[in-house]
């Protein structure tokens, strides 16, 4: 267990770190649809967007609890952490399931910031959330592997060297389990691109830079294949465990963002002359939503103390994205009623952190398959779907 001086430190660092990016140049960055170059790479300098990787290949070999102290930190400041989050979970995949010659030639990269894996391709535009059911093929073929499908809401996939693709290479029907003939793979997007991979943006409601993908016969070499083939689906969900928790701890900071901005300007605003924190029916709402944001922390950190000790955590890990995206969730919808027409006004900051944060009820997992998690796998009731 880390020491609390080590978090402390770990803490006061990031907020030095965001605090030479002000809310003004994530507002600039939200208005042109531009990336965060120069943030992901002080990031990426300090160390704290490597993290998880071991100190043998270049990381600082700390846990996930480590990490959600910075990714809360970094939303609490009222950065876009969505910009770079995938760094730290999809090198997760090629540290516990890459071969020793693709983490020697990876990891030490992806340490020293020379190259980015920021993305996972996984989602497809018909089968969403069913990954079992993916489309997308990856058939072997001498030295290479040659893949046709297509991908959705694949984030960040312009601003990153490689990517973690998820193919089935085995048809559904002739597999025993429906989690079987998947496999996982290292993709150079780099080389990809105008050889088999076409990217489309796509234009949301956030700067989430997401795209579509098209695949039309492009070659990744045989030696790029992540794990066993036919066992992908394990490789990305042992990621999933961890992302669920870092993006837990982002809606946990998001949730403090909120209730801070609020806090604030109820203790300032002044009608009727008196600070409309005063009125019970505004002071009580920011009360109740500091509540469950703490409480879902409480979650956040459990859950990444189990998945650091190497235990089970699915259960904790799927709770706390919940409890917290919905706690974030609830924190920004106070904080815009407590500003009034105000909290409209980009200049305030807040609709913007408050379209971010809607996104996580639904990304990367739905609450209601959460809930059906929960009641299959921990309370034993009957499977839902």
């Amino acid at each position: 267990m880390p020491e609390a001086s080590d978090i402390t430190d770990i803490r006061h660092a990031v907020r030095q770190l965001c605090a030479k990016f002000g809310e003004s140049y994530w507002l600039d960055l939200d208005r042109d649809r531009g990336y965060p170059t120069e943030f992901v790479q002080a990031l990426t300098d300090s160390g704290f967007l490597t993290v998880l990787i071991p100190e043998a290949y270049g990381g600082s070999g700390l846990g996930v609890y480590e990490a959600s102290i910075i990714m809360e930190e970094v939303c609490r400041s009222g950065a876009h952490a969505g910009a770079c989050h995938a760094q730290m979970y999809v090198m997760g995949s090629v540290l516990r399931h890459g071969s020793e010659a693709q983490k020697q030639y990876y990891l030490p990269k992806i340490a020293a910031g020379e190259v980015r894996l920021q993305s996972f391709g996984v989602t497809e535009p018909t089968t969403g959330t069913d990954t079992t059911s993916l489309k997308t093929t990856a058939r072997l073929d001498g030295d290479h592997y040659v893949v046709n499908g297509q991908k959705v809401w694949i984030s960040r996939i312009e601003h990153s060297d490689l990517m973690v693709l998820l193919a089935r290479t085995t048809p559904k029907e002739q597999t025993n389990k429906k989690t079987e003939g998947l496999s996982a793979f290292i993709v150079d997007v780099g080389q990809a691109v105008g050889n088999g991979l076409e990217i489309q943006p796509i234009d949301s409601m956030i700067n989430h830079h997401s795209c579509e993908l098209f695949f039309d016969d492009l070659k990744i070499p045989r030696e790029n294949l992540l794990g066993v083939e036919g066992e992908g689906f394990k490789v990305i969900l042992d990621g999933m465990n961890a992302e669920r928790i870092l993006i837990a701890a982002e809606c946990v900071g998001d949730g403090r963002y909120f209730i801070d901005k609020a806090s604030r300007y109820a203790t300032d605003r002044v009608v009727f002359d008196r600070p409309i924190g005063q009125n019970q029916g505004v002071q009580f709402p920011i009360a109740r939503c500091y509540t469950e944001v703490e409480a879902a922390w409480l979650m956040v950190e459990k859950a990444a103390r189990l998945f650091d000790a190497g235990e089970a955590c699915g259960a904790e890990a799927n709770m706390a994205k919940m409890l917290a995206s919905e706690a974030s969730w609830r924190a920004g919808d106070v904080c815009m009623q407590t500003h009034g027409g105000f909290a409209f006004a980009k200049e305030y900051h807040i609709e913007r952190k408050f379209r971010e944060t809607r996104l996580y009820q639904i990304a990367p997992i739905s609450t209601n398959l959460i809930l059906s998690f929960i009641g299959e796998h921990v309370l034993k009731m009957p499977r839902s779907f």
